[in-house]
Formats: structure tokens, C-alpha cells, sequence
């Protein structure tokens, strides 16, 4: 578990694809004002981890809410949900699907307004011009981006990624920038105008979230990024995605 501010932690942990291949992934715990606290997303916590969480919420007595944003990251939700029991359960409704069991509270993450039920830590942002839950589930493109304006730190799943190398090497070898989806143009909306919708909402978020610090990328790594390094790291991204783009408006308009 990994303090990047003097609110914000970042818990990394294996998911292996396969069984075999470990791309990783991530969850983080944020202190709100009054002392208690948030956990974003679940993951397969070892032994290590979970005692660091339990320490750092009390035993879990702290814990006031526990919030999914991503519809595809299912795995570890029950099994926090038993660590956690007494937190108010948020999610999207693929979650509220799979699991209609659990204690859903509200409504679907996806659908938060201003004024959410989080809004005293979170600022939330959802990719336009694509699917949020694609026709063909290999497709994980869109989630509920989140960040912590006190902290200026975003925690994503997929939506945006970083590339770096695995284990020890990751901390010898340089991390690339920001990058999106690489199966962008498979989640596309297949209408007219989804590809500028989805580049306005891109240029939208770098300039709103520009004074970012850390970006907590779920399948890769948490980046570190210099005073203006969010905004020109989305921007390029964008441009790298731009074939894509333009192959949708050729193809739609």
C-alpha cells in the first residue's frame, strides 16, 4: 500500500490472466474530511495489503463507503463487501446485474450527477462517444473515472493506461505517458459523431483535471507527472489515437 498523499493511498495487487500472466490492478483508500474513509475498486489483497488497511481504517470501523467504477472489474466486489459488511455499497449497474445479492445503494455510478452521494472528496468523469458496457465484453474501454481534487491524484481502470514494465524492471525502465484504450475504436458508439464526442470529452478532462499530480492506472502503474504533465499527456494521447478516430468518422460521420 503506497500513501501518495496525506489522504490518498494506492494499493497494487496481482491478477493474473489465465492463471499465468499477471497485468495486475488496483484499488485505493481516500480519507475524507471528517477522518473516515472511501475505498475505489477491489482487489485481491495479500496479507501484507490487508493488514496495512485494516490498520489504516481502525479493524474497517472507518471504512464509510466502498465505490466500483469499473462494470467489468467483478472479482474481488464480494469479497470486500465480506471484509467490509457496515460500508454503503456503490457500483454500476452491470455490478447491481451480476451481483443483485448485495446492497446496492442509489443509483448506478455511471448515471452520478453533480452532488453524487461522494461528492465531498470525488470529482467523477465517463468517456463519451463510447459504449460504458461494449456488445462484445472482451471490450473494457469505458469506467468511471475518479479523482481527489484535495490531493490532485486520478485513479483510472482502463480507460487510460500507462505502459511499464513488470516487476523489478518497472523500477529500472522508463514508464511511457499516458495512453488510451488500445480498443478505442472497437467501443466507439457506431453513430455519426461518437468520435468528436469522444475527442471533446478528451481535451474537456485535460484541461479541467490539468493540475493533476498522480494518475493510478489500474493494469500498469501509478504515473508521477510534472506541473502540467496531465493535460499535454492526454492531449497526446488523443493525437495518438487520432487513425482511429478518423477511421469512425469516415465510416459513420
Amino acid at each position: 500500500m503506497q500513501q501518495l498523499a496525506e489522504d490518498f493511498w494506492n494499493i497494487r495487487a496481482a491478477y493474473r490472466v489465465a492463471g499465468v500472466l499477471d497485468i495486475g490492478t488496483h484499488m485505493s483508500a481516500v480519507r475524507r474530511p471528517d477522518g473516515r474513509f472511501v475505498l475505489v475498486d477491489a482487489a485481491a489483497l495479500d496479507d501484507a495489503s490487508r493488514e496495512a488497511l485494516m490498520a489504516l481504517t481502525e479493524g474497517g470501523s472507518l471504512v464509510d463507503a466502498v465505490v466500483h467504477v469499473h462494470p467489468f472489474h467483478t472479482l474481488q466486489v464480494e469479497p470486500l463487501h465480506r471484509l467490509f459488511p457496515s460500508a454503503t455499497l456503490h457500483g454500476t449497474a452491470r455490478h447491481r446485474r451480476l451481483m443483485p445479492g448485495l446492497p446496492w445503494a442509489g443509483e448506478p455510478v455511471e448515471r452520478w450527477q453533480a452532488g453524487h452521494p461522494l461528492a465531498d472528496v470525488f470529482e467523477l468523469s465517463v468517456p463519451e462517444g463510447v459504449d460504458f458496457v461494449c456488445p462484445d465484453e472482451r471490450v473494457h474501454v469505458a469506467s468511471v473515472l475518479v479523482r481527489h481534487p484535495a490531493s490532485r491524484i486520478v485513479h483510472v481502470d482502463d480507460t487510460l493506461n500507462v505502459i511499464a514494465a513488470p516487476g523489478v524492471l518497472g523500477r529500472l525502465l522508463p514508464q511511457s505517458g499516458l495512453r488510451m484504450h488500445p480498443m478505442l475504436g472497437r467501443a466507439l458508439q457506431q453513430r455519426p459523431g461518437a468520435a468528436d464526442d469522444y475527442a471533446r470529452w478528451a481535451r474537456g478532462l485535460a484541461g479541467r483535471w490539468s493540475d493533476t499530480r498522480f494518475v493510478c492506472a489500474a493494469h500498469s502503474a501509478v504515473r508521477e507527472l510534472p506541473p502540467g504533465g496531465f493535460e499535454r499527456e492526454v492531449l497526446d494521447a488523443l493525437e495518438r489515437v487520432r487513425r482511429t478516430l478518423d477511421r469512425h468518422r469516415r465510416r459513420h460521420g
